[in-house]
């Protein structure tokens, strides 16, 4: 049986290109200390071409660790966050909750860029909301709550726990999750 996170082909298509525009706002986080490592960059660009219909998601499951790779090439957190903004964003072709991901690890890098603006996470998780469309917002309303499914990116982990936890809570608060009732 499928996990609840992994959402119809059409459903992660609808979150990539989201999930790909929250990664992209962080990129140059990455860029400025590894100008020349394009992993980052080319994973976005085929989550963008995922959403598209121009890839399909049996070659993108195969290269979905490369640019997660890229978090070693550089020192500082908020560019490691941005490269596994990135990552997550390329993630979604296998997994839609990777969209949520995405999202939690752009907005840390903005954060942790941005240490004396004590805004700086709830201002691009306010961004973020601002651009997600409608079949996107539906498709994310499907996905469990961060922490209570075991079987995917949104189980008890990494995702679930400190900063990306109460990144993705907010984000699932402000869409209402099928879990969480009908937030109309």
């Amino acid at each position: 049986m499928p996990s609840s996170q992994s959402l119809s082909e059409a459903d992660r298509r609808a979150v990539a290109a989201w999930a790909a525009d929250c990664a992209e706002r962080v990129l140059g986080l990455f860029e400025a200390e590894a100008p020349t490592d394009d992993r980052p960059r080319d994973a976005i660009a085929r989550a963008r071409a995922f959403a598209r219909g121009e890839l399909d998601a049996a070659g993108e499951i195969r290269r979905r660790f490369v640019a997660g790779r890229a978090a070693h090439a550089v020192s500082s957190p908020a560019a490691v966050a941005a490269a596994r903004a990135a990552a997550q964003a390329a993630g979604v072709a296998h997994m839609g909750a990777h969209a949520l991901g995405a999202a939690a690890y752009a907005a840390k890098a903005a954060g942790l860029a941005g240490p004396d603006r004590p805004t700086a996470v709830s201002d691009e998780v306010a961004w973020q909301l601002e651009h997600l469309n409608g079949p996107a917002r539906a498709a994310l309303q499907q996905l469990p709550p961060v922490g209570e499914d075991p079987a995917g990116p949104l189980g008890p982990g990494l995702l679930a726990s400190g900063t990306l936890g109460s990144i993705i809570r907010t984000i699932q608060d402000a869409v209402g999750s099928s879990s969480q009732g009908d937030p109309s």
